[in-house]
């Protein structure tokens, strides 16, 4: 008998550390603020939880930096309240899956420090260096996401060393054997600690083109973003020699080879390459690579059910042995409820939306706040901390809004967080929706939530099912989820008014309660649904 892996249908929470809950009263988040609200996480019905950097790092950008891969970085505590984390969060049934910045480093790490200071010592080739155009210019034309070239300048060696992030994130150097099996190693060392998942951010960017050629430019027509804005320089070029190489793929069988050692363990990489949907089909092949990937193309600034069906039944085509994961908002991008919710912000499209993205096929990751239906924070610029932002501001404000610290308790000053000013401001409308407020209101988009999760473990066709999409609409979305004689059909209107759907043909459908949502029954070839609600119903 064939077990299906705990991964498959699970529901993922993020959880942002410095956000979360302060234990020491220092302002910032940590580890044992995470253990002090595991009961609260559980209470949600989770699978496990996702939590982003939490190494040792000069936080230049806030842990996607590190400069040691095997120890906590003090603001956030120390290798024992790790292991007590992955201890208690096991108790209460909770996976720990951790991200690993896995394409570079700190430059602050002793790696960089040694490489940089020549040409001929033991770590030389462990970076991406490369000498100068005659005239003194970097390399080749490309670029950095967070500004400007992606090549930086090293008197000591009097060659460039590639950045694809910022000046201080130098890449490492994949081609090099010692590299790759080095960063197994620093792997093995999490797995070895109990670790049930990896997180693996800027996956596509292992690699560089050995030839350094130029990347292509990019027709203005053709400019978008995912992860970065269509008026950043980044977005004017084809990204095919920088990232997402093809030797990226043999990478990922040896890190795979290393996973199956460690049964039960899963990797989720973040992809956001030119044709992202293409590549999580290569990244997650056959039994080789990749257990899930998951991209940002529901991370869109607008809300539209055609888009939703078209993204999903695009993978589906191409995924074949694969298995996706889907989100609809990160620590990177602007809150759902901000992005898609529009001037109102119905609590009751919070709901929706929360529905909707657990009833899609595949696994979930929920970002801290959705469960609260939190929206963007507002944040002056004297308070930005983001690099991203600073750089581009005002056009881009960086990804502060969406990392500001959780509201447990409207009475309190600094919204239970913390006991002193915390490290970006609470928004002041976030303390109404603050923990506390929304735990005893039955009606709350908190306990919606409990309610569609606790639900959903019992229903196969929505952890495990195919998707069937039976209708077309930009303000609505309709599909079956079906596994084996078990059927269901799910919509959702995104209008703030009434929406009567043709489901093109008759369907014999039979209530189902649970769920908090509208149900129906009987032999419909539509169905009426509520403004900014959600209809489920059996199949018979």
């Amino acid at each position: 008998m064939t077990t299906t892996p705990w991964w498959r249908g699970a529901v993922v929470y993020q959880v942002y550390p410095r956000s979360l809950m302060d234990a020491n009263n220092d302002g910032i988040g940590d580890i044992p603020g995470i253990i002090s609200k595991l009961d609260y996480i559980a209470s949600l019905g989770v699978d496990a939880i996702w939590v982003s950097p939490f190494f040792k790092s000069p936080m230049k950008d806030f842990g996607y930096d590190i400069s040691d891969y095997r120890d906590i970085d003090p603001i956030f505590g120390t290798l024992a309240d790790f292991d007590e984390l992955i201890e208690k969060a096991h108790a209460r049934g909770i996976k720990i899956i951790i991200d690993q910045v896995l394409s570079h480093t700190s430059d602050q790490h002793a790696w960089f420090a040694e490489s940089r200071e020549s040409r001929d010592n033991p770590k030389a080739d462990w970076y991406v260096w490369a000498d100068p155009k005659p005239d003194g210019t970097p390399p080749n034309n490309w670029l950095a996401i967070f500004g400007g070239s992606a090549w930086e300048w090293e008197p000591r060696r009097c060659q460039y060393y590639l950045h694809n992030f910022l000046k201080t994130q130098p890449d490492l150097n994949y081609h090099s054997d010692a590299v790759r099996a080095q960063i197994l190693d620093e792997v093995e060392f999490w797995l070895k600690r109990g670790v049930d998942g990896l997180r693996l951010d800027a996956i596509i960017f292992c690699y560089h083109d050995k030839l350094l050629r130029d990347n292509p430019a990019k027709p203005v027509e053709e400019r978008r973003g995912r992860g970065f804005r269509e008026d950043n320089p980044y977005a004017f070029q084809r990204h095919v020699f920088d990232c997402d190489r093809p030797e990226n793929l043999q990478f990922l069988e040896s890190l795979r080879t290393l996973m199956d050692r460690y049964p039960g363990t899963v990797t989720l990489g973040e992809i956001a390459s030119e044709d992202s949907l293409k590549t999580m089909a290569e990244y997650t092949a056959g039994n080789s690579r990749l257990h899930m990937a998951y991209s940002f193309e529901l991370l869109v600034d607008q809300l539209s059910g055609s888009y939703i069906r078209e993204t999903v039944e695009t993978l589906e085509k191409n995924l074949l042995e694969g298995w996706p994961c889907w989100s609809i908002g990160n620590h990177d991008v602007v809150r759902v409820m901000s992005r898609w919710g529009g001037k109102k912000q119905s609590p009751q499209l919070a709901k929706t939306l929360n529905a909707m993205l657990l009833s899609l096929r595949g696994s979930v990751c929920a970002y801290q706040g959705e469960e609260l239906g939190l929206t963007e924070a507002e944040i002056q610029q004297h308070e930005l901390q983001d690099p991203y932002g600073i750089t581009f501001w005002p056009r881009f404000k960086g990804r502060d809004g969406c990392r500001t610290p959780m509201p447990w308790d409207h009475r309190h000053e600094h919204a239970g967080f913390s006991q002193i000013k915390s490290w970006l401001p609470i928004a002041p409308d976030h303390k109404s929706k603050a923990v506390s407020l929304q735990e005893d209101d039955s009606a709350s988009i908190l306990n919606a939530y409990r309610t569609f999760m606790h639900w959903r473990k019992q229903q196969p066709a929505l952890r495990l099912g195919d998707i069937e999409f039976v209708a077309d609409a930009r303000d609505y979305l309709v599909f079956i989820r079906r596994h084996g004689n078990d059927a269901l059909l799910c919509a959702f209107s995104f209008s703030d008014v009434e929406q009567v759907i043709s489901l093109g043909t008759n369907y014999q459908l039979d209530e189902i309660a649970g769920h908090g949502f509208g149900s129906v029954t009987g032999a419909v070839g539509s169905i009426s649904v509520p403004a900014y609600g959600a209809v489920i119903a059996r199949v018979m």
